[in-house]
């Protein structure tokens, strides 16, 4: 009997050759979400006279927020290091001033210290998790102490309640840098809803993005009224929208912190998406943490842990590799198969704007360990079945020492 021989059609080769090239196509550390909705928004907008802030979109991204986090105090900004900027400027830090903050942490919330004319106290980071350890906090307080600023590495919460004992010990505001966390429950409450101020961030790294864009949360209400003021260039302009003054006029420092309704607009559509980029974010992040395990416990590595208990954003899947080598190895042997990995951050007290505008309090050997051991790997809402399996395969691979 005959077997019948398929024949490949010049139709099936570009088809093909796109599976293969597909295959074989670097798989980049980030890519921004593209939800539904997002053209129709910015057509409505472009097609309006009203393309600058707090319009439409900038009320209902607001609205959705506000339902997000259960609380009210809720303003757009034009990014997440103007909100810190904004939250510098509200509690009043200054000259003089000292407020201390994680040494492993970006750049933004050592900026709006510095900004202010106060000095960034930098300690250490919790071993496992990288965010900022409470001991260090307790023991770094002065009498020049303004605000303690903390961050959610990860979206994993902060040991909130021993930093909320400190303060609370010394009558000091929390400031809550909640970029990485948006939507986390931590003790029956959402992050961001903790501190006296809190920020978020939608880079177009972040899960939930404008491009560029942010905002702050005002947990003490006492701050709100200024807060619009010193977001609106100083002016009591949200006042004349809303009828409460007849005109309005410069009554306090202030900026251009407004996120733009372009900017709201894809905000919206992807506040919309909400539930969709989550879910899509965790089932990568399980993958990581099911399939990796074996590998780490071979190569002495440590994966991203989150404590008992605790929720978290799936913003970022981490790998501690035994020491920095590892590290180094294990990024240059992703990036031969094509794949992007990277790792976070340069400890802010060894940089040079640090070692200009602040000090350190105590030992931070744990958070320059960290980031000397950790690798950041690809993590977006529209990683596809091929792809995961690529980044898996590829950490599966290595064996330090042997790249």
């Amino acid at each position: 009997m005959t077997v019948p021989v398929q024949q490949q059609t010049e139709a099936d080769v570009p088809a093909k050759r796109s599976r293969i090239a597909a295959a074989d196509a670097p798989i980049p550390f980030s890519k921004p979400y593209r939800a539904p909705g997002e053209l129709v928004n910015l057509e409505r907008v472009l097609s309006s006279d009203h393309s600058h802030g707090d319009g439409a979109f900038t009320a209902s991204a607001t609205a959705r927020l506000r339902t997000l986090t259960g609380t009210t105090g809720v303003l757009l900004t034009s990014s997440g290091s103007h909100a810190l900027d904004l939250a510098s400027i509200l509690l009043g830090v200054g000259n003089g001033d000292e407020v201390i903050l994680p040494t492993f942490t970006f750049p933004s919330a050592a900026n709006a210290i510095a900004l202010a004319g106060a000095t960034c106290v930098f300690v250490d980071s919790d071993p496992v998790t990288g965010n900022i350890d409470p001991a260090a906090v307790a023991q770094a307080v002065t009498s020049r102490t303004k605000a303690i600023s903390v961050m959610h590495y990860g979206g994993v919460p902060v040991d909130l309640p021993a930093i909320e004992a400190i303060a609370a010990e010394h009558g000091l505001p929390i400031i809550e840098d909640n970029a990485h966390g948006l939507g986390v429950q931590h003790r029956g409450r959402v992050l961001g809803t903790f501190g006296a101020i809190a920020i978020q961030s939608f880079h177009d790294t972040k899960n939930v993005h404008s491009g560029e864009g942010g905002a702050i949360i005002i947990n003490d209400l006492s701050l709100l009224e200024r807060a619009e003021i010193v977001r609106e260039k100083g002016t009591d302009r949200s006042k004349f929208l809303r009828g409460q003054v007849d005109k309005y006029s410069w009554v306090d420092v202030g900026s251009s912190y407004l996120m733009s309704e372009l900017q709201a607009a894809v905000l919206d559509a992807q506040l919309q998406s909400f539930d969709t980029i989550q879910a899509k974010r965790h089932a990568v992040w399980n993958r990581y943490a099911t399939e990796l395990a074996e590998w780490a416990d071979a190569v002495g590595a440590d994966l991203m842990a989150v404590p008992d208990g605790s929720e978290h954003a799936a913003h970022l899947f981490a790998i501690l590799m035994p020491d920095q080598a590892g590290q180094s190895a294990l990024i240059a042997h992703l990036r031969t198969l094509g794949i992007v990995a990277t790792f976070h951050y340069v400890p802010l007290h060894s940089s040079a704007a640090g070692l200009r505008h602040g000090r350190v309090s105590g030992s931070v050997d744990n958070a320059v360990r960290f980031s000397q051991r950790l690798v950041r790997l690809p993590l977006w809402a529209s990683l596809d079945e091929q792809q995961v399996q690529r980044i898996v395969d590829g950490v599966r691979s290595f064996r330090p020492g042997k790249g």
